[in-house]
């Protein structure tokens, strides 16, 4: 399931930002199934700065999505 909970709402923004991360990580893992895969690409990522931007800019994207659908918690 790509969308943990078939929901987007959260109780907080904190648990929002949670959500966007695990939301990331679940993409990353439909596109990439394979376990060992991800481990063996991880090395060249994990030291590149524009990789790991590249990544935060994911979980932004992904987070600004949670907030819109929160209302923005307010």
């Amino acid at each position: 399931m790509l969308v943990p909970d078939n929901t987007l709402i959260t109780p907080d923004p904190e648990s929002g930002r949670e959500l966007a991360l695990k939301i990331a990580r679940l993409t990353i893992k439909a596109i990439q199934p394979s376990d060992d895969m991800r481990a063996a690409l991880r090395p060249g990522y994990a030291g590149n700065a524009d990789s790991l931007t590249a990544a935060a800019h994911v979980v932004a994207i992904e987070f600004a999505t949670i907030a819109a659908a929160n209302n923005y918690w307010r």
